[in-house]
């Protein structure tokens, strides 16, 4: 449905974005990942004509999207990361503008505003003052506003900043429910959201597109690292740590009683299931032994996306 084909934009000596590639396809719902000032919002501009590109195209459905930029915005929901709302406005009065600047006056049961307004669970406060509204239903209205056409395609920038976990779950589980019949881009910090919802993870690191694909391999390919943690009392810690067979960096992350809880990388030749090496930990066990130490802890830490997304962005 989405293409970006070689887009670039920069502000300035500043390039923002540089020669990304990648498509959507319908019924997808696409995590989009990068540190701060990655690239990932003037990317979500790029694609919804908020700003064109300096080079490259941006299509929808095999056409540049400058061609007929109107056209292809109604077939677009957006919701950007500062949420922009009228506070002075009843969320009532709010969706209505919304409707009628997209050209649907219909209302009343099974129209497309009962519709947003039902999915989104604002109907409690539908008579309220924008400005009265919590954080929570502030997004939610937002989210209403951009699935109100409804949208073959849905760009949600941050869509649960700020939110509390309560608030985060919902939000997660209504664009779950939204990605069962659209098109969804989804812009988030928070990665155990992008493992729950999206089928497929796009990163992008200083402009840059450096990792697409689908999120179990992705993941999958997160467990060629391995984090490993040992709690210890004894001598000589550091040093006999920093010599196993594959670590790569060792980092002491607390210190009392004369313990040591230490953090230890292990690189891919040694990563379980691979075949490429024994388990780390076996030689750890044997080195607590032989020197005397009291082995208070020693376990593997999961496979995470964040650890694929460090790897990626550092």
């Amino acid at each position: 449905m989405i293409a970006l084909e070689n887009v670039s934009k920069s502000f300035g000596s500043t390039v923002a974005v540089s020669e990304a590639s990648f498509t959507v396809d319908r019924g997808e719902v696409v995590g989009f990942l990068g540190p701060n000032g990655a690239g990932k919002s003037t990317s979500m501009r790029l694609i919804t004509n908020y700003l064109e590109p300096d080079s490259g195209a941006v299509l929808l459905d095999g056409s540049d999207i400058r061609e007929d930029p109107v056209a292809a915005k109604r077939r677009m929901g957006y919701l950007p990361e500062n949420n922009p709302l009228y506070p002075d406005m009843l969320v009532s009065e709010f969706l209505r503008l919304v409707s009628e600047l997209r050209g649907m006056t219909r209302s009343g049961p099974g129209s497309p505003l009962d519709d947003a307004v039902q999915a989104t669970g604002v109907a409690e406060v539908f008579y309220r003052p924008i400005g009265e509204l919590s954080k929570g239903y502030r997004q939610r209205l937002g989210l209403a506003a951009a699935i109100l056409p409804r949208p073959d395609f849905l760009i949600l920038d941050e869509p649960t900043e700020g939110l509390d976990p309560n608030q985060r779950q919902e939000i997660r589980r209504l664009i779950h429910d939204i990605g069962r019949e659209r098109t969804v881009i989804l812009s988030t910090h928070v990665l155990p959201e992008v493992e729950e919802t999206c089928q497929r993870i796009i990163v992008i690191h200083e402009g840059k597109i450096v990792a697409d694909g689908p999120t179990d391999e992705l993941v999958a390919r997160a467990r060629g690292r391995r984090t490993i943690i040992v709690e210890v009392e004894g001598d000589g810690v550091e040093s006999a740590l920093s010599a196993v067979s594959g670590v790569e960096e060792l980092e002491v992350t607390e210190s009392r009683e004369g313990r040591l809880r230490v953090k230890l990388s292990v690189g891919s030749a040694a990563a379980a299931g691979t075949g490429a090496g024994p388990d780390p930990r076996a030689e750890i066990f044997r080195i607590a032994v032989s020197r005397g130490w009291v082995l208070w802890e020693l376990h593997q830490e999961a496979a995470s996306l964040e650890a694929l997304f460090t790897e990626l962005t550092n």
